[in-house]
């Protein structure tokens, strides 16, 4: 009896891993000869470059480290918990880039996450968002793509471990965590609405960095939008669970994305800081208002605005206290003498590029990464409201010293429990960031 039960688990073993591979297997396409640039109509192209900067594609695919890399040509390193993954070049050279791609294979690459040879792409290219792209708009990004110049360069290898480096095992991935199709309009929502969320679910992929993932490195459906930690920052949470105590509304989510700077929560820093100034800033204004409607709808902030003006107070009144705090108390002179010359505020409302630190995320968060993550590098003229710099404080402060900006800030701008470890994780981060080049300039 247990031999016949035996027998048949192996048997039944046999015909789902043989079932399994037929479902996994993928033809290669042919490849083509390279297209000719001057076959891809105008408007196609132009329509392309918009799609382009609405899914940041440069950003993913561009090397930015010792000393960055041609635009598009790929070799971008990604951190994973299972290894490091380097991204591949998409200009159109036939040897190292998707020159020989036909627009076929391309849109498979884009709706299932399976190359030209057949291969299965490692989930870190966000085909769980693209395939809710329309087929017009993955033609134009085609015709973008293979019109702009060629770049002969291969990337490094990737450093995925046995057996996470079986490609074959993604196609289980996308069994599980991903639902295949185009984006489908809500009809309850209006056209407005509905733009909004075919470009925050689908080409912006906003979820990949503002959605917590599962250990597989899913994003979690049942906590869409709730923020998540990407390369050492908070990407906050973009929902009602957003902790500001003045809410997100459409007018501070446009000018945030458009410009990189809302009035009332501060600058675009970090990794956000391109997503605003390089791309979000060009395509169509009024695709960036439906991505903050589609998010300000979420955030339920029509409905929640009636507490802003006495947090608004609030935030003010904080912000008078400091220049004339307890001078023998050692956080206040650190915050007076680093700090409150470009922080303070007062108006009945924050000065636009003297941002109210009461009113911003990073105060607010459960951890204290962002706050950090700025002191330590700063924010270029370039990177949140232009002209406007914010020095780095790695040399300036300390491990000590930061951690007791952070207590004081935490304790005197908002009603949370105080950060742990403070000293320990501003260590931990400082590491991580490692001392600015000698020539950085802000």
């Amino acid at each position: 009896m247990l031999k016949r039960i035996a027998a048949i688990a192996v048997a039944l073993a046999v015909v789902a891993g043989g079932g399994f591979l037929i479902y996994a297997w993928n033809p290669a396409i042919t490849p083509i000869a390279r297209p000719n640039p001057a076959a891809f109509p105008h408007d196609a192209v132009a329509r392309g470059e918009i799609v382009a900067n609405a899914g940041y594609c440069v950003e993913c695919h561009t090397r930015a480290d010792l000393g960055g890399g041609p635009e598009l040509a790929g070799d971008y390193k990604m951190n994973t918990p299972f290894g490091a993954l380097f991204s591949p070049n998409i200009t159109p050279d036939v040897e190292t880039g998707i020159g020989t791609w036909s627009e076929a294979a391309f849109r498979r690459s884009m709706y299932r996450g399976v190359d030209r040879d057949g291969a299965h792409l490692f989930p870190a290219f966000p085909f769980n968002h693209f395939t809710k792209m329309s087929e017009q708009d993955i033609s134009d990004l085609y015709a973008y793509l293979m019109t702009r110049p060629a770049v002969h360069m291969t990337h490094r290898a990737n450093t995925l471990p046995f057996p996470f480096n079986l490609r074959i095992l993604e196609a289980g991935w996308a069994l599980l965590f991903v639902s295949p199709g185009r984006y489908q309009p809500d009809p309850s929502h209006d056209a407005m609405w509905n733009r909004g969320a075919y470009l925050a679910e689908g080409d912006a992929h906003c979820g990949a960095c503002h959605t917590p993932r599962n250990l597989l490195m899913a994003e979690k459906s049942s906590a869409p939008y709730d923020g998540a930690v990407i390369d050492g920052w908070i990407a906050p949470p973009l929902n009602a669970h957003n902790p500001t105590p003045v809410v997100w509304t459409e007018d501070e989510l446009f000018a945030y994305l458009r410009t990189g700077v809302a009035p009332l929560h501060g600058s675009a820093a970090g990794p956000m800081s391109p997503v605003a100034h390089r791309y979000l800033g060009r395509i169509p204004e009024s695709d960036v208002r439906a991505i903050a409607h589609y998010f300000a709808t979420m955030d339920d902030a029509a409905h929640r605005q009636f507490q802003d003006a006495a947090a608004l107070a609030a935030a003010l009144k904080a912000s008078g206290r400091d220049l004339s705090g307890p001078q023998h108390d050692a956080a206040v002179r650190l915050y007076q003498g680093a700090c409150a010359a470009c922080h303070y505020n007062a108006g009945s409302a924050p000065v636009l590029g003297r941002p109210e630190l009461a009113l911003n995320n990073a105060l607010w968060l459960d951890e204290p990464n962002n706050l950090y993550q700025v002191m330590l590098h700063g924010i270029g003229a370039s990177e949140g409201q232009s002209g406007i710099a914010m020095p780095s404080f790695y040399a300036g402060l300390t491990d000590a010293d930061m951690a007791r900006i952070a207590a004081y800030l935490r304790a005197t701008r908002t009603t949370l429990p105080p950060w742990t470890d403070l000293e320990a994780k501003a260590a931990k981060l400082r590491a991580a960031v490692g001392p600015p080049p000698i020539n950085a300039s802000h």
